[in-house]
C-alpha cells in the first residue's frame, strides 16, 4: 500500500487505488469507493492526517524511534487500509453450524439470522445483524458480508453467543454456530 519513495521517518503514506477517495473532517475520516463509503473517528492524538489526491499521509507526532509509537502508527496505517479494502473489495466472513443432536434450521429474515429448533427448542433463537452486513445460508454454512471488518466480525460474535450453551456438558453438546473463517477482503 506505501509508495516506493522512503517517506521521512514517523511518516507512512497510503497510496488509494483508482476510484476511491478520502476525506477528512476534523478527526473523522471518510473514504468513498465502488462499494460504498465507510467513516472511521480518529481519536489519537499522537498522529496526525492529511489528505491529497494521491493518498492519505500519516504523520506520527511522537519521537518515530519509540517502540510503541511505530506501533501506533502501523496499527492506524492497517485501520485505513481496511476502510479501503472494504469499499474496494468487502469483507466476508465464513460460520459452520454444528447440529450433533438435534437438525437445526437457519434462515435469514428482516436482518436477523433465524436459528430454529436448536437443541430441540421449541422457540427459535435469534441473533440480529447489523446495517451494512449481509448473512445467506448454503447449507451448514451461514456467509456474513459487508464493507466494515469490525461489523462484519461483530455480527460473528453475536451469532456465535447466540448459540452458547448452558446447564449442558460442553464436551458432549458441541452444537452451535462457529467461526471458520475470519472476516477478511472478498476474492481473496
Amino acid at each position: 500500500m506505501s509508495t516506493d519513495e522512503a517517506p521521512p521517518l514517523g511518516t507512512l503514506r497510503i497510496v488509494l487505488p483508482k476510484g476511491v477517495k478520502a476525506a477528512l473532517s476534523g478527526r473523522r475520516l471518510k473514504v468513498t469507493g465502488p462499494k460504498g463509503s465507510l467513516r472511521r473517528e480518529f481519536p489519537v492524538e499522537a498522529i496526525a492526517f492529511s489528505c491529497g489526491p494521491e493518498g492519505v499521509e500519516l504523520k506520527l507526532l511522537l519521537p518515530p524511534e519509540r517502540k510503541k509509537a511505530k506501533a501506533l502508527l502501523h496499527t492506524w496505517e492497517r485501520h485505513l487500509g481496511n476502510l479501503v479494502s472494504g469499499v474496494t473489495h468487502g469483507f466476508e466472513a465464513k460460520m459452520k453450524s454444528v447440529a450433533a443432536h438435534f437438525p437445526m434450521k437457519l434462515s435469514v429474515k428482516d436482518g436477523t439470522l433465524l436459528i430454529e429448533n436448536f437443541l430441540g427448542e421449541k422457540f427459535p433463537r435469534t441473533a440480529a445483524l447489523l446495517p451494512g452486513v449481509q448473512a445467506t445460508v448454503e447449507g451448514e454454512f451461514v456467509l456474513l458480508r459487508g464493507a466494515d471488518i469490525e461489523e462484519v466480525g461483530r455480527c460473528a460474535a453475536t451469532i456465535e453467543r447466540t448459540t452458547r450453551i448452558r446447564d449442558y456438558d460442553p464436551r458432549v453438546f458441541q452444537d452451535g454456530i462457529y467461526l471458520v473463517e475470519r472476516a477478511h477482503p472478498m476474492g481473496n
